[in-house]
C-alpha cells in the first residue's frame, strides 16, 4: 500500500519533526517498497517503553549473485534526525541471526554509519543503501538447519513393517502385510 506524506505525518506524534520525518519516510518507501511505517512500542534495554515510528519489512541484499529479502526493523526516535535510528534484523521462524562484526546476537545492527551518524549528512535512504551493501558482503541471517532424519536401525525398520508374535508353543512368527494392507496368503508362509 502506498503511503502519502500526509498519512505518515498523521501517524507521527507531535514530538517528532513531523514534516521532515514524514518526507524522509515517504522518499525511502518509494525505493524500498517492502517496508511499512508502523507506530509501535519500543522496549529499551532498561525496560522503559516508548511509542516510536518504525519501518518494518524486508530489504533486498544480493549474496553470491542471488537476491534475498532481509527482514529488518528501523526504530525512529523522536530525536531523529539528530540521532540515528535503532536498527534490528527480524528473522522469521525459519531463520537464525548470524552475529558478527555488524550484527549482535540479539539482531541489533551495529554499522559504522550508525555510530558516526551526523545530522544533515545521514538519512534513512543512505542508511538502507549501506545496509543492503553490507548485508551482501556479511549476511545477517541464514536458514535454520533442519535436522536430518536419523537412519533408523535395521531392527526398527523391520519392526515397522512386520509384527512379531509368540505362538502358544513358544515359537515366534511374523505377520507381514502387503503394501495394500492385506495379509499375505497362506501359501506364502514358511517355517524357519
Amino acid at each position: 500500500m502506498p503511503y502519502s506524506e500526509d498519512t505518515i505525518k498523521k501517524m507521527l506524534p507531535k514530538i517528532y519533526l513531523r514534516k521532515y520525518v514524514a518526507h524522509e519516510i515517504k522518499v525511502t518507501l518509494t525505493y524500498f517498497r517492502n517496508l511499512v511505517p508502523v507506530m509501535d512500542k519500543y522496549v529499551y534495554n532498561d525496560g522503559t517503553t516508548k511509542n516510536l515510528m518504525s519501518l518494518t519489512g524486508t530489504i533486498p541484499a544480493t549474496i553470491n549473485n542471488t537476491t534475498y529479502n532481509i527482514p529488518i526493523c528501523l526504530w525512529i526516535e523522536e530525536t531523529y534526525p539528530q540521532t540515528a535510528p535503532i536498527c534490528y534484523i527480524r528473522p522469521t521462524q525459519q531463520m537464525m541471526i548470524l552475529s558478527g562484526k555488524y550484527i549482535s546476537s540479539n539482531g541489533e545492527v551495529m554499522l559504522p554509519y550508525l555510530r558516526e551518524w551526523k545530522n544533515g549528512e545521514c538519512d534513512l535512504m543512505s542508511l538502507l543503501q549501506v545496509m543492503v551493501a553490507v548485508f551482501g558482503e556479511f549476511p545477517p541471517v541464514c536458514m535454520k538447519p533442519y535436522p536430518e532424519p536419523e537412519q533408523a536401525s535395521c531392527w526398527l525398520q523391520f519392526h515397522r513393517q512386520a509384527e512379531v508374535f509368540t505362538d502358544t508353543d513358544g515359537s515366534l512368527y511374523l505377520s507381514l502385510t502387503r503394501e495394500d494392507g492385506q495379509p499375505f496368503q497362506q501359501e506364502n508362509e514358511t517355517n524357519c
